[in-house]
């Protein structure tokens, strides 16, 4: 038997029904799923006793003493771990303006591989430089045990990665710049650090001019929020780079 229906019999189609199972999606997954972690382990970290805090640094750190014991899970966690309360609450909304104009000109899974490329690549390449030194004798044995945390090598990549965002024009006066100013912290600064800082922008600006010869970006003028974003990542990097 065929029952004949009328349009009144039909349940009505809501159209705000997509909107209303997808609203709680955030529009930077990556940005909104990254600060989230770094927020809270800040926020513990925060906590913490001195004693417990040292403890926590060191055991998240990609110092050559973990490294060469085979704790290869700091490569992920010291991303994680800023080891100064006061700079993490600073750093992290800084962070966040960078991370969300990466993400919204490069795509999120851009955006992670740049920074794991960063702060992996500099990592491990700092790593082999400090092991070969302290084999040879020209840097003090207790260097293994460094605290090295943060997420300077990451951003830093992420800031050479822009050049692949600039307006053409300004694409080699950005990487330039901040090259030289890395360069510069490596010569007055001369600690294992800055060097990272050098290497992880150089990483970076590869990635980014990269793109730029694969076309594999979006290219077209900043808005008005990313040229916000722009300008704050810029403080960003200049405090990393300087401070």
């Amino acid at each position: 038997m065929v029952v004949a229906t009328r349009p009144a019999d039909l349940a009505p189609i809501d159209s705000r029904a997509p909107a209303r199972r997808s609203w709680w999606r955030p529009r930077l997954p990556a940005t909104a799923g990254y600060l989230s972690g770094l927020v809270l382990v800040s926020a513990i970290f925060s906590v913490l006793s001195d004693s417990a805090q040292t403890r926590m640094v060191l055991h998240a750190s990609t110092n050559l003493h973990n490294l060469l014991n085979g704790q290869v899970g700091t490569l992920l966690s010291s991303a994680f771990v800023i080891g100064d309360v006061g700079a993490a609450w600073i750093l992290i909304p800084l962070l966040a303006c960078l991370l969300a104009l990466a993400e919204l000109r490069f795509g999120a899974m851009r955006l992670v591989r740049v920074f794991l490329a960063g702060h992996i690549g500099a990592t491990l390449l700092v790593a082999a430089g400090l092991w070969v030194a302290v084999e040879a004798g020209w840097m003090p044995a207790n260097i293994r045990w460094a605290e090295d945390v943060g997420v300077s090598y990451g951003a830093m990549a992420l800031v050479g990665a822009l050049v692949a965002a600039v307006p053409y024009r300004w694409r080699i006066a950005w990487a330039m710049a901040w090259f030289i100013v890395a360069a510069e912290g490596v010569l007055i600064g001369q600690t294992f650090t800055n060097v990272g800082h050098l290497v992880s922008f150089t990483i970076g600006s590869a990635v980014g001019f990269f793109m730029i010869r694969n076309r594999a970006t979006t290219v077209h003028r900043l808005t008005r929020p990313e040229s916000a974003l722009f300008a704050v990542s810029a403080v960003l990097a200049a405090i990393l780079l300087m401070g």
